[in-house]
Order: C-alpha cells, then structure tokens, then sequence
C-alpha cells in the first residue's frame, strides 16, 4: 500500500468512513462509493489499491455486507482499528429540537440511535449514507428535518448540532479494516 495510492471508502466526503480515512490515513487519495459493494469491487478489480471498510459496530454487531463482500471478492485484511461513532443530531441554523418531526441517516446509525430518537418523538428516515443525509438536510432547508451523522458532516454541509452523543450507548464504536486484493 503506497502512500499516494487510491483508496476506496463507501459514503460522501463527511461520512464516518471518511472521517476514518482522514483519521488513520492508509491512503492519500480517499475516493468514496454510494455503497459497499461499488467500494469493495473497485479494490477487487484495481480501480483502487485499498479500501477501508466498517465490518463491526459494538451496538449492532457484525455489518453483514461488508463482511460478505469482502469474502466473495476474496480480499484480504492488512490492518483494522477500532474507531469512536458519536452521532450528532443536526440540523439547518435556526431549528431547535421542538421544531424536528423526521430524522435521516444511514439504518445502521438510526439504529444506534434508536432510543434517543423514540425519546424525541422523531420519525427516522432511511438514507443511503449518514454524509449524504446531512447534504439532503441542508439542501432542504426545512427546519422539521434533521440528520444524523459526524461532526465532519455538520461542518461540512453547514449544519448546527442539535445534540451531540446521539448514540443510545457512550462507548459505541466501529470497528474499520483496511483491505487489499
């Protein structure tokens, strides 16, 4: 694994795994995926040298299809680390929690949230990636919607955090490999 090399992570610029990417570096040119499955198959196929990928959450367990993909494209694992998953409530500037009715995020985030967002009344709404819940949210400009995601997230699509630590459990963490063909 080179360090100029191209590395393959799944979600947008603001995602957790581009956090992670911009946390433990194990490439200098992060290029993100809408889904696993894009992300693990341009590793296969050389498109990109590596990828990092989330294969288990200490809240939901194993991440069934990260763990499959892997397998069936027969890549191997050079390294993993365990990284910290606080989720942060945001929303437009100007909302406050009174004024939320839906939250958006990927369903493994909602689920890791899931008491605190019954606990606030709120309707969750799946979306495809935590980064791209947040960009759909400020491109809304609605004050009733909210995500859920990183603080890179916020800064990134200019979101106010509502709450941070949305996570039901405060040692909630992902556990990311990096992976080679």
């Amino acid at each position: 694994m080179s360090e100029g090399g191209k590395g393959a992570f799944q979600g947008a610029h603001g995602s957790f795994s581009y956090e992670a990417c911009l946390a433990l570096r194990p490439w200098n040119q992060p290029q993100g995926y809408e889904s696993f499955a894009r992300a693990i198959a341009a590793v296969a196929s050389g498109e990109c040298e590596c990828g990092l990928i989330p294969v288990e959450n200490s809240i939901v367990g194993l991440l069934p299809d990260p763990n499959r993909l892997i397998a069936e494209h027969g890549l191997k694992v050079v390294a993993e680390a365990w990284r910290p998953m606080r989720q942060m409530l945001m929303a437009i500037p100007g909302a406050k929690l009174a004024d939320l009715k839906t939250v958006e995020s990927r369903p493994v985030a909602l689920s890791q949230c899931r008491n605190n967002i019954a606990a606030l009344g709120l309707k969750a709404l799946e979306a495809y990636d935590t980064a791209g819940a947040a960009e759909v949210v400020a491109e809304a400009g609605d004050i009733t919607r909210a995500a859920i995601g990183p603080a890179v997230a916020a800064e990134i699509y200019n979101l106010k955090i509502l709450r941070p630590d949305m996570q039901d459990a405060a040692d909630n963490r992902t556990r990311f490999v990096v992976v080679e063909r």
